[in-house]
């Protein structure tokens, strides 16, 4: 169910990088607002301003020009000190090539951002194991990456993204490197949290097919925003799943 209020409210929002004699303007006056509880794909061709805008939300980078205001507080013009603590504690990121530590454990992994925070060991533990067990993971907590599939990879970096209970969750191409199938299972780990956490998801992708997994779609081109609609016929992962064959041992 999505929230009446938004959470992410960004008004005109530019972004220009200065490379030497060029001037790239990446964003050229984005509005969009995203309320809490929705799933939204983004998408559009290599330099269209669709992963500037996601490192603007995920307060990786900062607009040149234009307002964002996240769950009520505006955070475009805050301090580096002040943004890293916004995504540290309410902005969780998942990426393509997964990002996790090889020669750690998936729980250890897990746990690296309530370190950070300086979570006490026992309860690091805790909330760890039990990201995992949302993402269907639990058992494999004590293995490494090297013992893992591509997709458990990418759940373990799913269940490290939850671990702080960010307000939103961005996924840049999280199935890139995947198949078909397991990409099929990544989406229905999303659609889940999304469903049955209220979680408010993001994600970046080139393929249609895994839009349509999102209930509304934002494409971008030239660093505006093309079109902004709703999926009218949502993929559903579980339903697909269940039509493929058994995956043999």
């Amino acid at each position: 169910m999505t929230s009446a209020r938004p959470l992410v409210e960004i008004r005109s929002i530019t972004k220009t990088y200065d490379l030497g004699a060029t001037r790239v303007e990446a964003l050229r006056g984005v509005d969009l607002s995203v309320r809490a509880g929705e799933m939204i794909a983004v998408m559009g061709a290599s330099g269209s301003g669709k992963s500037t805008l996601m490192n603007v939300i995920g307060c990786l980078d900062v607009p040149t020009g234009g307002t964002y205001h996240l769950d009520g507080e505006r955070v475009d013009r805050l301090a580096p000190d002040a943004l890293a603590d916004i995504r540290n504690r309410r902005i969780g990121f998942i990426f393509q090539g997964f990002n996790l530590l090889s020669r750690t454990t998936a729980v250890e992994n897990v746990e690296l951002p309530l370190l950070y925070a300086g979570v006490r060991a026992k309860e690091r533990h805790r909330l760890s194991l039990s990201a995992l067990e949302k993402v269907g993971l639990a058992e494999r907590a004590h293995h490494v990456p090297s013992q893992l599939s591509g997709g458990q990879q990418q759940r373990v970096a799913i269940a490290r993204s939850l671990v702080n209970h960010p307000s939103i969750l961005l996924a840049d191409e999280p199935t890139g490197n995947l198949d078909s199938r397991t990409s099929v299972e990544i989406m229905q780990v999303f659609q889940e949290l999304n469903e049955q956490e209220n979680l408010t998801i993001m994600l970046v992708t080139h393929e249609p097919d895994i839009a349509e997994y999102s209930k509304r779609i934002i494409t971008f081109r030239d660093g505006h925003v093309t079109r902004d609609e709703a999926v009218t016929h949502r993929r559903i992962a579980s339903e697909i799943i269940a039509k493929l064959p058994p995956v043999e041992d």
